[in-house]
């Protein structure tokens, strides 16, 4: 009777007295395979975070602080004489009028660059805070499109009555030589002060609008094409240059030009692959 009554309940057996050892084993077995399902369970949820870090972090590519936007400055629109009679492509002397528009205050960096494009092209590699050169016209569109996108902004090149518009000062133009002073070496890095090396943007005096190395560090791209002969049949409202070429318009010398080219009606014209120049940026209002 009493192996009957126990016919359907499970055999519960005590660990024998002989052999203490089993016991712990068994212990040992179960913490081991608790410990495993709570590493398990701890990695999938650092993997989990880990994925939401990364979608955020693609979420917010285009935030200011992630992909370094230029400093702005916007140029009141005004009627200015544009060129020079120091050579033939700056002739004839003609008035312009342009609207209003922003152009960045320093020339593009190579930190700026690098945040958008994941390389370095320039150089003189050194310096993240000097400007991007090395670069080609065709390339720099590449840069500006990418960086529209990210920023949901609408950069672009300046053009060539633009650029020398804001060297010359904009409507608080003083009417310097150079940009921003009648001193070369107070506004400008070239041959006779650069040590045959690019400098970070900044570091010398500003023009009246504020704008940093206009003239010396590195050649800046325009958005033109150039003509020899363009002043002659420019419109007088906001000029774009030809509307084709084999040339684009470079303007503002370099840490390796001498001095006497930095007039602010100088005139440079360089093939679109050409990769021995940097740029700024402006923006339409």
């Amino acid at each position: 009777m009493k192996n009957k009554k126990n016919i359907n309940k499970p055999e519960i057996r005590e660990m024998p007295a002989k052999n203490p050892a089993l016991k712990y084993i068994l212990i040992a077995v179960l913490l081991i395979a608790a410990t495993g399902i709570w590493w398990w369970q701890s990695n999938s949820k650092k993997s989990e975070n880990a994925t939401a870090v990364n979608s955020d972090s693609v979420m917010t590519t285009g935030t200011t602080e992630n992909i370094n936007e230029p400093d702005m400055v916007t140029v009141q629109g005004g009627r200015f004489a544009m060129g020079g009679n120091e050579n033939n492509d700056e002739k004839p002397i003609h008035n312009v009028t342009l609207s209003s528009f922003k152009i960045a205050k320093y020339e593009t960096t190579i930190a700026q660059w690098q945040k958008v494009m994941g390389s370095n092209p320039s150089y003189h590699k050194g310096c993240v805070d000097c400007p991007v050169t090395g670069v080609g016209w065709d390339e720099v569109q590449t840069f500006i499109k990418k960086l529209n996108t990210l920023s949901g902004k609408n950069y672009r090149l300046p053009t060539e009555a633009e650029w020398e518009y804001a060297a010359r000062g904009g409507t608080k133009s003083k009417k310097f030589e150079y940009a921003g002073s009648n001193d070369i070496n107070a506004v400008a890095w070239t041959s006779g002060n650069s040590g045959s090396n690019t400098h970070p943007v900044g570091q010398k005096e500003a023009n009246e609008l504020g704008l940093y190395d206009m003239w010396g560090n590195a050649w800046e791209w325009c958005n033109d094409w150039y003509d020899e002969n363009y002043y002659g049949k420019s419109p007088g409202n906001d000029p774009k240059g030809p509307a084709t070429g084999p040339h684009r318009v470079t303007r503002g010398g370099n840490w390796s030009r001498e001095p006497a080219i930095s007039r602010i009606a100088y005139r440079n014209p360089d093939k679109i692959g050409y990769r021995w120049i940097g740029f700024r940026l402006a923006s339409s209002l």
